[in-house]
């Protein structure tokens, strides 16, 4: 397989096995969980009213009639799996009945207690309102049936087993139906102009903070990002809201199940002009946010000054089922604080990654000050691997081959000379670590990203060269051969490629707005690092010309400029020195690099 062809499988591969996963009821064979209905997504379902109703056609039927049963919604839903049971037996997970599709595209029949057709289910996660089937009703039906539905919003938003109506045969006395709950919406007021500016006093004792950088004060610090949450009233019923950072275009925070961008409760404050609109909405995916509107924000105020965006605002802890998409504050979510431009009120992408707390924060819970990073250990994994394997072993690996073959010349390691032993232990570990660093952001990104700019097409060209390297060793001709020099030749050509691509691609890496190191103090180690690797091979390169005949042949300890001439004891001594400087010169580099990667 070709280099190109490793980097494209390993890839695909790495995208089948994390993708999958994800999105493993889309399908909605659901089969597995007919008797609890369960939608086994990793959080518990629901508890507020849903916005999800099903509604018959008839109340009162006989066995063989067909009954037409409908799912509507307020809102679109993803998923739903409807299934009809006997009411009289609360405890039976027994279906009742066969259903007939109206949809055969967006709804298919499922087999659930041995009966083919007893269930119903969605195809695909394409957005509906509203789906209608029809129930038949068996010759053994009982008395009276009750439908249920668990019903899917997205991923980490669901109903289970929400009851429907119940039907009675006829003769049998009406199922009295249960009133609808509804909750009470708080007005939304008009916006306000905020006095001054928030602080941080309070947090911890009175509301819960989540700052970046750590310890910084809203109050006198323009570019200090802030987010604080203070519940109101005995019972606390509602939760106040405080944003601030600098005015950029927007700041944004959001409520999430995980540490993944998407199925997010959205607030957004974003100026427009000299104003501030202050919105609630939802983030489906990597996408920009959907549904912006005010509803259930109250208490509204703002302010822009300073070079500072704020804005607040209360919310209530439960909202009516009119307002499905913002979740319940009783709960417990990882807080993303993010920011970015905005053009006429029109928000883009954030301009790096989103602050995200270290856990889950119960927003009503107790107060306390939170920690946060920007950057998600497995690209901090990718960042330190890549680091280490070409700052460090590749760099010390390929120094070694170029200008230490001649020393330690009556030394052997596991039965060769020393500087080849080195050499291939210090490049199988740069491969190695190439390879574990490359897999990690599709592993975080369950994909190609696409924001990313030249950085990953860089990736996979170095991964491709250097997993071609060990292939190209394995095959290279012996040493008396008369095809060694283009072996030589190559092999030393694709190494220095590849080890210039790798800086490269160190540079773009370090600018990445997923994990942003400090600007400019990394790019500035790393001019560092090819200063320091450039002025020892200048110099060892010198020292050749200077002090030692070049010869060219075909043997194998004749490679590429280097010479078969056994250095006298001092020279040794000198180039053992060399050779100790850059190694320590490079984990310095290194060090300070893995530790601007940690304070991210």
């Amino acid at each position: 397989m070709s280099p190109a062809g490793h980097c494209c499988f390993l890839f695909l591969f790495v995208t089948v096995c994390y993708w999958v996963p994800a999105r493993c009821y889309s399908d909605g064979k659901v089969t597995k969980v007919c008797g609890s209905m369960d939608a086994h997504h990793g959080v518990p379902g629901q508890t507020s009213p849903s916005p999800y109703r099903v509604t018959t056609n008839i109340t009162v039927f006989k066995p063989g009639d067909y009954i037409q049963v409908i799912v509507t919604g307020s809102t679109y839903f993803e998923g739903f799996f409807l299934q009809a049971r006997d009411a009289t037996n609360q405890s039976s997970v027994s279906t009742v009945g066969t259903f007939t599709l109206t949809d055969n595209i967006h709804t298919q029949l499922l087999t659930c207690s041995k009966h083919q057709g007893s269930a119903v289910s969605h195809t695909s996660d394409h957005r509906q309102t509203k789906v209608t089937v029809i129930w038949k009703a068996p010759e053994d039906a009982p008395s009276e049936v009750q439908f249920f539905v668990t019903m899917v919003a997205h991923y980490h938003l669901f109903w289970v087993k929400q009851r429907g109506p119940v039907i009675s045969q006829h003769g049998v006395t009406p199922h009295p139906t249960q009133p609808t709950t509804t909750t009470t919406k708080r007005p939304t007021t008009t916006p306000s102009v905020l006095p001054g500016p928030f602080t941080a006093d309070g947090c911890g004792q009175q509301k819960s903070c989540l700052f970046d950088p750590p310890g910084c004060d809203p109050e006198g610090d323009s570019q200090c990002f802030f987010l604080s949450m203070t519940t109101e009233g005995a019972d606390k019923t509602s939760v106040m809201f405080e944003l601030s950072g600098p005015a950029e275009g927007y700041l944004a925070f959001a409520l999430s199940w995980d540490t993944w961008m998407g199925n997010d409760d959205v607030y957004m404050c974003v100026k427009d002009g000299n104003r501030v609109s202050v919105t609630a909405a939802f983030v489906s995916g990597r996408t920009h946010p959907e549904d912006e509107s005010q509803a259930g924000l109250s208490w509204v105020s703002w302010r822009l000054a300073d070079g500072v965006i704020q804005c607040s605002f209360s919310r209530p802890v439960k909202l009516s089922y009119q307002e499905p998409e913002r979740y319940d504050l009783d709960q417990e979510y990882y807080l993303f604080l993010a920011s970015g431009q905005a053009v006429y009120g029109k928000t883009k992408r954030h301009s790096q990654q989103p602050l995200i707390s270290t856990y889950k924060k119960r927003i009503t819970g107790p107060p306390e000050v939170l920690e946060g990073s920007r950057g998600p250990i497995l690209l901090k994994m990718h960042g330190a691997l890549m680091l280490i394997a070409w700052m460090l072993t590749g760099s010390v690996g390929t120094f070694i081959a170029s200008f230490y073959k001649p020393d330690w010349p009556n030394q052997l390691l596991f039965g060769q000379k020393v500087w080849f032993q080195v050499h291939r232990i210090l490049m199988t570990l740069t491969v190695v670590l190439t390879v574990v660093a490359f897999t990690l952001p599709f592993f975080y990104r369950k994909g190609w990203s696409e924001h990313a700019g030249v950085h990953p097409y860089l990736g996979c060209c170095v991964l491709a060269l250097s997993l071609f390297q060990p292939i190209m060793a394995a095959f290279r001709p012996s040493p008396d051969s008369h095809r060694r020099y283009i072996f030589n030749w190559a092999h030393w050509g694709v190494g220095a490629v590849t080890e210039f691509m790798a800086v490269v691609a160190m540079f773009f890496g370090v600018r990445q707005s997923s994990m942003l190191l400090a600007p400019p103090w990394a790019t500035h180690v790393l001019i560092g690092y090819v200063t320091w690797q450039a002025s020892f091979r200048f110099l060892l390169l010198l020292h050749k010309h200077l002090n030692i005949r070049k010869s060219f042949g075909a043997a194998d300890q004749e490679a590429i400029l280097t010479n078969t001439s056994q250095p006298s004891q001092w020279e040794a001594f000198i180039k053992s020195i060399i050779f100790a400087s850059f190694a320590l010169g490079n984990s310095g580099l290194l060090t300070a690099l893995l530790s601007s990667i940690a304070e991210v």
